[in-house]
Protein backbone atom coordinates (compact mmCIF):
# COMPACT_ATOMS: atom_id res chain seq x y z
CA UNK A 1 0.00 0.00 0.00
CA UNK A 2 1.69 3.56 -0.67
CA UNK A 3 3.14 5.52 1.99
CA UNK A 4 1.93 8.73 3.32
CA UNK A 5 4.12 11.95 3.81
CA UNK A 6 6.47 11.44 6.67
CA UNK A 7 4.78 14.83 8.42
CA UNK A 8 1.84 12.77 8.30
CA UNK A 9 2.43 9.65 9.78
CA UNK A 10 4.42 11.22 12.47
CA UNK A 11 1.48 13.23 13.72
CA UNK A 12 -0.87 10.17 13.20
CA UNK A 13 1.67 7.90 15.49
CA UNK A 14 2.22 10.07 18.11
CA UNK A 15 -0.69 9.72 20.34
CA UNK A 16 -1.86 7.55 23.02
CA UNK A 17 -5.37 6.27 22.92
CA UNK A 18 -6.44 3.33 21.23
CA UNK A 19 -9.76 2.83 19.40
CA UNK A 20 -11.82 -0.58 19.51
CA UNK A 21 -10.66 -3.86 18.15
CA UNK A 22 -12.58 -5.00 15.55
CA UNK A 23 -10.44 -7.84 14.77
CA UNK A 24 -8.38 -6.23 12.88
CA UNK A 25 -5.22 -3.95 13.52
CA UNK A 26 -5.95 -1.94 16.17
CA UNK A 27 -6.04 2.21 15.15
CA UNK A 28 -4.36 4.24 17.01
CA UNK A 29 -5.90 7.70 17.82
CA UNK A 30 -3.21 10.58 17.78
CA UNK A 31 -3.46 14.35 19.34
CA UNK A 32 -1.27 16.40 17.57
CA UNK A 33 0.46 18.83 20.11
CA UNK A 34 -1.68 18.13 23.34
CA UNK A 35 -3.38 15.05 25.11
CA UNK A 36 -7.13 14.32 24.53
CA UNK A 37 -8.01 17.32 26.47
CA UNK A 38 -10.17 20.19 24.84
CA UNK A 39 -10.04 24.17 25.78
CA UNK A 40 -12.16 23.52 28.64
CA UNK A 41 -9.63 21.59 30.43
CA UNK A 42 -12.01 19.49 32.26
CA UNK A 43 -13.08 15.59 31.73
CA UNK A 44 -16.16 14.49 33.54
CA UNK A 45 -16.17 10.32 34.33
CA UNK A 46 -18.96 8.10 33.40
CA UNK A 47 -20.07 6.50 35.98
CA UNK A 48 -20.25 2.15 35.55
CA UNK A 49 -23.15 0.98 35.22
CA UNK A 50 -24.65 -2.21 37.15
CA UNK A 51 -26.18 -4.15 33.76
CA UNK A 52 -26.38 -3.51 30.07
CA UNK A 53 -29.79 -1.49 30.02
CA UNK A 54 -30.82 2.00 30.22
CA UNK A 55 -28.86 4.05 32.85
CA UNK A 56 -30.30 7.73 34.38
CA UNK A 57 -27.31 8.38 35.54
CA UNK A 58 -25.15 8.04 32.88
CA UNK A 59 -27.73 9.68 30.86
CA UNK A 60 -27.34 12.66 33.39
CA UNK A 61 -23.59 12.15 32.96
CA UNK A 62 -23.72 12.79 29.70
CA UNK A 63 -26.00 15.59 29.59
CA UNK A 64 -24.49 18.83 28.56
CA UNK A 65 -22.95 19.16 25.33
CA UNK A 66 -26.29 18.79 23.23
CA UNK A 67 -28.11 21.70 25.74
CA UNK A 68 -24.55 24.07 24.71
CA UNK A 69 -25.18 22.77 21.32
CA UNK A 70 -28.62 23.47 21.46
CA UNK A 71 -28.28 27.18 22.38
CA UNK A 72 -27.21 27.83 18.30
CA UNK A 73 -31.00 27.05 17.80
CA UNK A 74 -31.99 29.73 20.09
CA UNK A 75 -29.97 32.43 18.94
CA UNK A 76 -31.60 35.84 18.38
CA UNK A 77 -31.31 35.18 14.29
CA UNK A 78 -33.75 32.05 15.12
CA UNK A 79 -36.09 34.29 16.93
CA UNK A 80 -36.51 37.11 14.30
CA UNK A 81 -36.65 34.48 11.75
CA UNK A 82 -39.33 32.81 13.81
CA UNK A 83 -41.37 35.97 14.53
CA UNK A 84 -41.26 36.94 10.64
CA UNK A 85 -42.27 33.56 9.44
CA UNK A 86 -45.51 33.66 12.05
CA UNK A 87 -46.73 37.35 11.15
CA UNK A 88 -46.15 36.40 7.30
CA UNK A 89 -47.40 32.63 6.98
CA UNK A 90 -49.51 32.32 10.19
CA UNK A 91 -49.07 28.95 10.99
CA UNK A 92 -48.21 27.87 7.47
CA UNK A 93 -44.25 27.39 8.06
CA UNK A 94 -44.44 25.21 11.03
CA UNK A 95 -43.91 22.17 9.57
CA UNK A 96 -40.78 24.15 7.68
CA UNK A 97 -39.20 24.48 11.64
CA UNK A 98 -39.97 21.12 12.50
CA UNK A 99 -37.92 19.45 9.74
CA UNK A 100 -35.56 22.36 9.88
CA UNK A 101 -34.52 21.09 13.73
CA UNK A 102 -35.21 17.56 12.31
CA UNK A 103 -32.02 18.33 9.53
CA UNK A 104 -30.28 19.92 12.00
CA UNK A 105 -30.39 16.57 14.37
CA UNK A 106 -29.09 14.52 11.65
CA UNK A 107 -25.94 16.89 11.19
CA UNK A 108 -25.24 17.03 15.30
CA UNK A 109 -25.64 13.39 15.08
CA UNK A 110 -22.40 13.13 12.38
CA UNK A 111 -20.60 15.29 15.01
CA UNK A 112 -20.99 13.57 17.75
CA UNK A 113 -19.98 10.48 16.15
CA UNK A 114 -16.89 11.96 14.78
CA UNK A 115 -15.63 13.01 18.14
CA UNK A 116 -16.58 10.38 19.85
CA UNK A 117 -15.28 7.33 17.96
CA UNK A 118 -11.78 9.78 16.66
CA UNK A 119 -11.30 11.26 20.12
CA UNK A 120 -11.11 14.45 17.89
CA UNK A 121 -12.67 17.05 16.15
CA UNK A 122 -13.89 18.02 13.14
CA UNK A 123 -11.20 20.69 13.14
CA UNK A 124 -8.67 18.57 13.94
CA UNK A 125 -9.03 15.75 11.64
CA UNK A 126 -9.72 18.43 8.76
CA UNK A 127 -5.72 19.25 9.97
CA UNK A 128 -5.14 15.92 9.34
CA UNK A 129 -6.66 15.56 5.81
CA UNK A 130 -6.91 18.64 4.08
CA UNK A 131 -4.22 20.10 2.03
CA UNK A 132 -2.74 23.40 3.46
CA UNK A 133 -4.11 26.53 1.28
CA UNK A 134 -8.15 24.34 1.71
CA UNK A 135 -7.50 24.33 5.61
CA UNK A 136 -6.78 28.07 5.45
CA UNK A 137 -9.45 28.60 3.44
CA UNK A 138 -12.34 25.84 5.08
CA UNK A 139 -11.08 28.16 8.65
CA UNK A 140 -11.98 31.59 7.65
CA UNK A 141 -15.11 30.50 6.33
CA UNK A 142 -16.03 29.25 9.87
CA UNK A 143 -14.71 31.93 11.55
CA UNK A 144 -16.51 34.10 8.93
CA UNK A 145 -19.47 32.36 10.40
CA UNK A 146 -18.43 32.53 14.24
CA UNK A 147 -18.27 36.52 14.12
CA UNK A 148 -21.21 36.53 12.17
CA UNK A 149 -23.09 34.65 15.42
CA UNK A 150 -21.47 37.05 17.32
CA UNK A 151 -23.09 40.13 15.74
CA UNK A 152 -26.71 38.45 16.20
CA UNK A 153 -26.08 38.25 19.88
CA UNK A 154 -24.47 41.85 19.93
CA UNK A 155 -27.54 42.95 18.03
CA UNK A 156 -29.96 41.14 20.15
CA UNK A 157 -28.34 41.87 23.53
CA UNK A 158 -28.36 46.13 22.69
CA UNK A 159 -32.63 45.65 21.41
CA UNK A 160 -33.03 43.50 24.58
CA UNK A 161 -31.56 46.56 26.49
CA UNK A 162 -33.06 49.00 24.93
CA UNK A 163 -36.76 47.24 25.13
CA UNK A 164 -35.77 46.94 29.14
CA UNK A 165 -35.13 49.96 29.38
CA UNK A 166 -38.14 52.08 27.42
CA UNK A 167 -35.72 53.76 25.05
CA UNK A 168 -33.36 54.70 28.04
CA UNK A 169 -30.15 53.05 26.93
CA UNK A 170 -29.61 53.99 22.72
CA UNK A 171 -28.85 51.21 21.02
CA UNK A 172 -25.44 52.22 20.22
CA UNK A 173 -25.03 51.67 24.00
CA UNK A 174 -26.49 48.82 24.30
CA UNK A 175 -23.60 47.40 21.63
CA UNK A 176 -21.05 48.69 24.22
CA UNK A 177 -22.20 47.38 26.94
CA UNK A 178 -21.96 43.54 25.38
CA UNK A 179 -18.20 44.15 26.09
CA UNK A 180 -18.71 43.72 29.40
CA UNK A 181 -20.79 40.44 28.89
CA UNK A 182 -17.27 38.84 28.06
CA UNK A 183 -15.68 39.56 31.69
CA UNK A 184 -18.76 38.04 32.85
CA UNK A 185 -18.27 34.92 30.77
CA UNK A 186 -14.65 35.00 31.81
CA UNK A 187 -15.24 35.25 35.17
CA UNK A 188 -18.23 32.17 35.02
CA UNK A 189 -16.08 29.78 32.84
CA UNK A 190 -13.35 29.62 36.11
CA UNK A 191 -15.97 27.98 38.49
CA UNK A 192 -15.81 24.40 36.31
CA UNK A 193 -17.16 22.80 33.51
CA UNK A 194 -20.53 21.30 35.27
CA UNK A 195 -21.25 25.05 36.51
CA UNK A 196 -20.80 26.26 32.94
CA UNK A 197 -23.53 23.67 31.87
CA UNK A 198 -26.09 24.40 34.60
CA UNK A 199 -25.67 28.27 33.81
CA UNK A 200 -26.65 27.57 29.90
CA UNK A 201 -29.83 24.91 31.34
CA UNK A 202 -30.45 28.49 33.05
CA UNK A 203 -30.55 30.29 30.46
CA UNK A 204 -32.58 28.14 28.28
CA UNK A 205 -35.25 28.06 31.09
CA UNK A 206 -35.66 31.49 31.16
CA UNK A 207 -36.27 31.45 27.54
CA UNK A 208 -38.96 28.70 27.94
CA UNK A 209 -40.40 30.64 30.56
CA UNK A 210 -40.83 34.05 29.12
CA UNK A 211 -41.61 33.03 25.10
CA UNK A 212 -43.96 30.18 27.14
CA UNK A 213 -45.50 33.25 28.94
CA UNK A 214 -46.12 34.99 25.56
CA UNK A 215 -48.05 31.80 24.22
CA UNK A 216 -49.68 31.61 26.80
CA UNK A 217 -51.18 35.24 26.71
CA UNK A 218 -51.71 35.31 23.20
CA UNK A 219 -53.38 31.58 23.09
CA UNK A 220 -53.04 30.28 19.37
CA UNK A 221 -55.32 27.95 18.29
CA UNK A 222 -54.17 24.86 18.91
CA UNK A 223 -55.43 22.45 16.21
CA UNK A 224 -54.35 24.98 14.22
CA UNK A 225 -50.82 24.98 15.31
CA UNK A 226 -50.92 21.12 15.22
CA UNK A 227 -52.18 21.18 11.67
CA UNK A 228 -48.91 23.77 10.64
CA UNK A 229 -47.19 21.36 12.60
CA UNK A 230 -47.62 17.85 10.80
CA UNK A 231 -49.01 18.88 7.23
CA UNK A 232 -46.28 19.78 5.07
CA UNK A 233 -47.96 22.16 2.87
CA UNK A 234 -48.42 26.19 2.58
CA UNK A 235 -51.69 26.97 0.48
CA UNK A 236 -51.77 30.79 -0.90
CA UNK A 237 -48.15 31.19 -0.53
CA UNK A 238 -45.44 33.02 -2.87
CA UNK A 239 -42.13 34.26 -3.36
CA UNK A 240 -42.08 35.68 -0.22
CA UNK A 241 -43.08 32.89 2.14
CA UNK A 242 -40.28 30.37 -0.50
CA UNK A 243 -37.45 32.94 1.05
CA UNK A 244 -38.77 32.63 4.57
CA UNK A 245 -39.03 29.06 4.58
CA UNK A 246 -35.41 28.61 3.28
CA UNK A 247 -34.30 31.52 5.60
CA UNK A 248 -35.81 29.64 8.62
CA UNK A 249 -33.52 26.65 7.27
CA UNK A 250 -30.92 29.15 7.37
CA UNK A 251 -31.02 30.39 10.80
CA UNK A 252 -31.48 26.62 12.33
CA UNK A 253 -28.72 25.27 10.79
CA UNK A 254 -25.62 26.74 12.13
CA UNK A 255 -21.91 26.14 10.40
CA UNK A 256 -19.95 26.27 13.38
CA UNK A 257 -22.44 24.32 15.52
CA UNK A 258 -21.19 21.08 14.12
CA UNK A 259 -17.61 22.04 14.91
CA UNK A 260 -18.70 23.12 18.41
CA UNK A 261 -20.32 19.78 18.99
CA UNK A 262 -17.76 17.54 18.04
CA UNK A 263 -15.46 18.75 20.48
CA UNK A 264 -17.65 19.35 23.32
CA UNK A 265 -18.46 15.31 23.31
CA UNK A 266 -14.52 15.26 24.19
CA UNK A 267 -15.28 16.43 27.56
CA UNK A 268 -16.76 13.21 28.54
CA UNK A 269 -14.23 9.90 29.77
CA UNK A 270 -14.91 7.36 27.04
CA UNK A 271 -12.81 3.56 26.84
CA UNK A 272 -12.11 4.16 23.08
CA UNK A 273 -10.71 0.59 23.61
CA UNK A 274 -13.97 -1.15 23.94
CA UNK A 275 -16.51 -0.94 20.71
CA UNK A 276 -19.46 -1.29 23.20
CA UNK A 277 -18.19 2.09 25.23
CA UNK A 278 -18.49 3.82 21.65
CA UNK A 279 -21.45 2.31 20.82
CA UNK A 280 -22.85 3.53 24.26
CA UNK A 281 -21.48 7.14 24.16
CA UNK A 282 -22.79 7.87 20.73
CA UNK A 283 -26.47 5.96 21.98
CA UNK A 284 -26.66 8.68 25.34
CA UNK A 285 -25.37 12.00 23.27
CA UNK A 286 -27.93 11.28 20.82
CA UNK A 287 -30.40 11.20 23.39
CA UNK A 288 -29.39 14.09 24.87
CA UNK A 289 -29.03 16.00 21.94
CA UNK A 290 -32.72 14.71 20.72
CA UNK A 291 -34.38 16.19 24.32
CA UNK A 292 -32.04 19.55 24.06
CA UNK A 293 -33.51 19.98 20.32
CA UNK A 294 -36.88 19.22 21.53
CA UNK A 295 -36.93 22.08 23.56
CA UNK A 296 -35.25 24.08 21.61
CA UNK A 297 -38.29 23.56 18.75
CA UNK A 298 -40.19 23.76 21.24
CA UNK A 299 -39.58 27.75 21.85
CA UNK A 300 -39.23 28.35 18.56
CA UNK A 301 -42.95 26.77 18.17
CA UNK A 302 -43.75 29.42 20.66
CA UNK A 303 -42.49 32.59 18.94
CA UNK A 304 -43.90 31.40 15.61
CA UNK A 305 -46.96 30.39 16.76
CA UNK A 306 -47.48 33.83 19.10
CA UNK A 307 -47.17 35.91 16.04
CA UNK A 308 -49.00 33.65 13.79
CA UNK A 309 -51.76 33.63 15.61
CA UNK A 310 -51.78 37.59 16.69
CA UNK A 311 -50.52 39.16 14.31
CA UNK A 312 -50.85 37.79 10.77
CA UNK A 313 -51.40 39.86 7.80
CA UNK A 314 -51.72 42.81 10.50
CA UNK A 315 -52.08 46.48 8.55
CA UNK A 316 -49.45 49.07 10.38
CA UNK A 317 -52.87 51.78 10.58
CA UNK A 318 -54.09 48.97 13.25
CA UNK A 319 -51.23 47.90 15.70
CA UNK A 320 -50.41 52.10 15.35
CA UNK A 321 -54.08 52.58 16.52
CA UNK A 322 -53.50 49.90 19.26
CA UNK A 323 -50.32 51.27 20.43
CA UNK A 324 -51.83 54.59 20.82
CA UNK A 325 -54.23 53.44 23.15
CA UNK A 326 -52.18 51.48 25.32
CA UNK A 327 -50.01 51.40 28.52
CA UNK A 328 -46.82 51.78 25.67
CA UNK A 329 -47.87 54.71 23.64
CA UNK A 330 -44.36 56.13 23.11
CA UNK A 331 -43.73 53.91 21.14
CA UNK A 332 -46.81 53.96 18.41
CA UNK A 333 -44.67 56.27 15.99
CA UNK A 334 -42.11 53.62 14.76
CA UNK A 335 -45.18 52.02 12.28
CA UNK A 336 -46.66 54.70 9.49
CA UNK A 337 -50.48 55.08 9.58
CA UNK A 338 -51.01 53.36 6.24
CA UNK A 339 -52.62 50.05 4.39
CA UNK A 340 -49.66 47.67 4.57
CA UNK A 341 -48.79 44.76 6.56
CA UNK A 342 -46.58 45.43 9.47
CA UNK A 343 -43.24 44.13 8.97
CA UNK A 344 -41.78 42.93 12.57
CA UNK A 345 -38.69 42.08 14.08
CA UNK A 346 -36.95 41.05 17.27
CA UNK A 347 -37.38 45.19 18.19
CA UNK A 348 -40.92 45.56 16.93
CA UNK A 349 -41.94 42.28 17.71
CA UNK A 350 -41.76 43.37 21.79
CA UNK A 351 -43.40 46.29 21.06
CA UNK A 352 -46.35 44.99 19.22
CA UNK A 353 -46.67 42.31 22.25
CA UNK A 354 -46.41 45.25 24.56
CA UNK A 355 -49.10 47.36 22.62
CA UNK A 356 -51.88 44.14 22.73
CA UNK A 357 -50.67 42.27 25.71
CA UNK A 358 -49.54 45.37 28.03
CA UNK A 359 -46.09 45.95 29.38
CA UNK A 360 -45.73 43.26 30.91
CA UNK A 361 -45.37 41.28 27.70
CA UNK A 362 -42.80 43.62 26.56
CA UNK A 363 -40.76 43.60 29.26
CA UNK A 364 -40.38 39.25 29.03
CA UNK A 365 -39.71 39.33 25.86
CA UNK A 366 -36.87 41.79 26.35
CA UNK A 367 -35.47 39.05 28.92
CA UNK A 368 -35.99 36.66 26.61
CA UNK A 369 -33.73 38.34 24.13
CA UNK A 370 -31.99 38.64 26.63
CA UNK A 371 -30.98 35.42 27.26
CA UNK A 372 -31.33 33.94 23.34
CA UNK A 373 -28.14 36.74 23.26
CA UNK A 374 -26.04 36.28 26.04
CA UNK A 375 -26.06 32.24 25.73
CA UNK A 376 -24.90 32.79 21.83
CA UNK A 377 -21.86 34.49 22.53
CA UNK A 378 -20.64 31.89 25.34
CA UNK A 379 -20.69 29.23 22.39
CA UNK A 380 -19.49 31.10 19.59
CA UNK A 381 -16.28 31.38 21.91
CA UNK A 382 -16.05 28.04 22.65
CA UNK A 383 -16.95 27.12 18.57
CA UNK A 384 -13.91 30.02 17.64
CA UNK A 385 -11.73 28.71 20.26
CA UNK A 386 -12.41 24.68 19.13
CA UNK A 387 -11.78 25.65 15.10
CA UNK A 388 -8.59 27.43 15.64
CA UNK A 389 -6.91 25.18 17.37
CA UNK A 390 -8.09 22.14 15.30
CA UNK A 391 -7.28 24.24 12.30
CA UNK A 392 -4.25 25.87 13.19
CA UNK A 393 -2.91 24.02 15.87
CA UNK A 394 -2.73 27.74 17.52
CA UNK A 395 -3.87 28.06 20.90
CA UNK A 396 -5.09 31.34 22.36
CA UNK A 397 -6.05 32.30 26.22
CA UNK A 398 -9.64 33.14 26.50
CA UNK A 399 -9.42 36.29 26.86
CA UNK A 400 -7.76 36.81 23.39
CA UNK A 401 -9.77 34.83 21.79
CA UNK A 402 -13.13 36.78 23.17
CA UNK A 403 -11.04 40.06 22.10
CA UNK A 404 -10.45 38.75 18.39
CA UNK A 405 -14.46 37.87 17.71
CA UNK A 406 -16.09 40.45 19.40
CA UNK A 407 -13.84 43.13 18.23
CA UNK A 408 -15.03 41.92 14.51
CA UNK A 409 -18.56 42.08 15.64
CA UNK A 410 -19.02 45.08 17.56
CA UNK A 411 -17.09 47.48 15.17
CA UNK A 412 -19.94 47.39 12.37
CA UNK A 413 -22.43 46.89 14.73
CA UNK A 414 -22.00 49.67 16.42
CA UNK A 415 -21.75 51.71 13.37
CA UNK A 416 -24.92 50.97 12.31
CA UNK A 417 -26.38 51.56 15.34
CA UNK A 418 -24.58 54.43 15.75
CA UNK A 419 -25.64 56.50 12.33
CA UNK A 420 -29.07 54.12 11.31
CA UNK A 421 -32.09 53.44 13.15
CA UNK A 422 -33.49 49.99 15.00
CA UNK A 423 -34.59 49.10 10.91
CA UNK A 424 -30.99 48.52 9.68
CA UNK A 425 -30.06 46.57 12.75
CA UNK A 426 -32.69 44.29 12.55
CA UNK A 427 -31.97 44.13 8.52
CA UNK A 428 -28.10 43.15 9.27
CA UNK A 429 -29.87 40.09 11.31
CA UNK A 430 -31.96 39.06 8.54
CA UNK A 431 -28.39 39.69 6.19
CA UNK A 432 -26.59 37.49 9.05
CA UNK A 433 -29.39 34.41 8.57
CA UNK A 434 -28.69 34.21 4.96
CA UNK A 435 -24.93 34.34 5.33
CA UNK A 436 -25.25 31.38 7.98
CA UNK A 437 -26.94 29.52 5.23
CA UNK A 438 -24.39 30.30 2.63
CA UNK A 439 -21.63 29.07 4.59
CA UNK A 440 -23.38 25.61 5.85
CA UNK A 441 -21.59 23.71 3.05
CA UNK A 442 -18.64 24.25 4.48
CA UNK A 443 -19.36 21.90 7.64
CA UNK A 444 -21.91 19.76 6.20
CA UNK A 445 -19.25 18.25 3.75
CA UNK A 446 -16.42 17.69 6.15
CA UNK A 447 -18.27 16.24 8.45
CA UNK A 448 -20.03 14.27 5.77
CA UNK A 449 -16.58 13.30 4.41
CA UNK A 450 -14.69 12.14 7.09
CA UNK A 451 -17.88 10.24 8.76
CA UNK A 452 -17.66 8.75 5.68
CA UNK A 453 -14.84 7.04 5.44
CA UNK A 454 -14.42 3.85 6.90
CA UNK A 455 -10.66 3.41 7.35
CA UNK A 456 -10.83 6.36 9.88
CA UNK A 457 -14.71 5.31 11.21
CA UNK A 458 -14.31 1.13 10.93
CA UNK A 459 -17.95 0.06 12.28
CA UNK A 460 -19.03 3.59 12.94
CA UNK A 461 -18.85 4.68 9.13
CA UNK A 462 -22.14 6.04 7.52
CA UNK A 463 -24.46 3.35 6.44
CA UNK A 464 -25.43 3.26 2.83
CA UNK A 465 -29.08 4.37 3.14
CA UNK A 466 -27.63 7.39 6.16
CA UNK A 467 -25.19 8.43 2.90
CA UNK A 468 -27.74 8.90 0.65
CA UNK A 469 -30.30 10.86 3.31
CA UNK A 470 -26.89 13.28 4.13
CA UNK A 471 -26.10 13.49 0.52
CA UNK A 472 -29.80 14.36 -0.50
CA UNK A 473 -29.43 17.27 2.63
CA UNK A 474 -26.38 18.41 1.70
CA UNK A 475 -27.96 18.97 -1.61
CA UNK A 476 -30.85 20.75 -0.63
CA UNK A 477 -29.10 23.24 1.42
CA UNK A 478 -26.52 23.93 -1.96
CA UNK A 479 -29.99 24.01 -3.83
CA UNK A 480 -31.56 26.63 -1.23
CA UNK A 481 -28.07 28.90 -1.62
CA UNK A 482 -28.61 28.46 -5.66
CA UNK A 483 -32.17 29.79 -5.35
CA UNK A 484 -30.94 32.43 -2.86
CA UNK A 485 -27.92 33.64 -5.21
CA UNK A 486 -30.44 33.78 -8.25
CA UNK A 487 -33.52 35.61 -6.50
CA UNK A 488 -30.58 38.25 -5.17
CA UNK A 489 -28.71 38.92 -8.43
CA UNK A 490 -31.62 40.76 -9.76
CA UNK A 491 -31.61 43.37 -7.12
CA UNK A 492 -27.77 44.41 -8.13
CA UNK A 493 -27.63 47.36 -10.64
CA UNK A 494 -24.39 48.25 -12.10
CA UNK A 495 -21.55 46.47 -13.43
CA UNK A 496 -19.51 47.35 -10.02
CA UNK A 497 -21.71 44.52 -8.42
CA UNK A 498 -21.43 42.31 -10.20
CA UNK A 499 -18.24 41.59 -11.74
CA UNK A 500 -16.59 41.35 -7.79
CA UNK A 501 -20.08 39.32 -6.94
CA UNK A 502 -19.52 37.27 -10.18
CA UNK A 503 -15.60 36.47 -8.66
CA UNK A 504 -16.72 35.78 -5.26
CA UNK A 505 -19.94 33.43 -6.40
CA UNK A 506 -16.93 31.10 -8.95
CA UNK A 507 -14.45 31.16 -5.86
CA UNK A 508 -17.48 30.03 -4.06
CA UNK A 509 -18.57 27.55 -6.32
CA UNK A 510 -14.86 26.28 -6.78
CA UNK A 511 -14.40 25.57 -3.31
CA UNK A 512 -17.75 23.91 -2.75
CA UNK A 513 -16.69 21.88 -5.97
CA UNK A 514 -13.42 20.59 -3.83
CA UNK A 515 -15.10 19.86 -1.27
CA UNK A 516 -17.62 17.63 -3.12
CA UNK A 517 -14.97 16.11 -4.74
CA UNK A 518 -12.86 14.77 -1.60
CA UNK A 519 -16.38 13.74 0.12
CA UNK A 520 -16.65 11.50 -3.22
CA UNK A 521 -13.77 9.62 -2.39
CA UNK A 522 -14.50 8.93 1.01
CA UNK A 523 -17.73 7.59 -0.19
CA UNK A 524 -15.36 5.40 -2.34
CA UNK A 525 -14.40 7.20 -5.46
CA UNK A 526 -11.26 6.08 -5.32
CA UNK A 527 -10.19 6.73 -8.35
CA UNK A 528 -11.03 10.79 -8.29
CA UNK A 529 -7.47 10.32 -5.37
CA UNK A 530 -4.49 11.92 -6.59
CA UNK A 531 -1.25 12.63 -5.16
CA UNK A 532 -2.12 14.61 -1.35
CA UNK A 533 -5.37 13.31 -1.36
CA UNK A 534 -4.62 9.98 -1.06
CA UNK A 535 -4.38 9.86 2.34
CA UNK A 536 -8.68 10.27 2.04
CA UNK A 537 -7.79 6.20 1.20
CA UNK A 538 -6.24 6.16 4.59
CA UNK A 539 -7.75 5.95 8.26
CA UNK A 540 -5.20 7.22 11.38
CA UNK A 541 -3.81 3.30 11.44
CA UNK A 542 -0.18 3.46 10.31
CA UNK A 543 2.85 1.78 11.56
CA UNK A 544 5.74 3.91 11.96
CA UNK A 545 7.18 3.26 8.18
CA UNK A 546 3.99 4.48 6.98
CA UNK A 547 1.63 1.76 5.40
CA UNK A 548 -0.61 -0.22 6.26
Amino acid sequence: MASLEPGLTKSLNGGQEQSYSTGRSPMPLQHPGTQDQTYLDELISIPKGTGPGFSFRKLWAFTGPGFLMSIAYLDPGNVESDLQGGALAGFKLLWVLLWATVLGLLCQRLAIRLGVVTGKDLGEICYLYYPKVPRVLLWLMIEIAIIGSDMQEVIGTAIAFSLLSAGRIPLWGGVLITIVDTLFFLFLDKYGLRKLEAFFGLLITIMALTFGYEYVVVRPGQVEVLKGIFLPSCPGCGRKELLQAMGIVGAIIMPHNIFLHSSLVKTRVIDRSKKEAVQEANMYFLIESCLALFVSFLINLFVMAVFGEAFYHQRNEDVHSKCVNSSVSHYASIFPTNNKTVSVDIYQGGVILGCYFGAVALYIWGIGILAAGQSSTMTGTYAGQFVMEGFLQLRWSRFTRVLFTRSFAILPTVLVAAFKDVTHLTGMNDLLNVLQSILLPFAVLPVLTFTSLHPLMQDFSNSLPGKVLMTLITGLVCAINIYFVVDFLPTLHGLEYHIPLGLLLAAYVAFVAYLIWTCSIAHGARFLARGYHSRFNFGLALDPTGTW
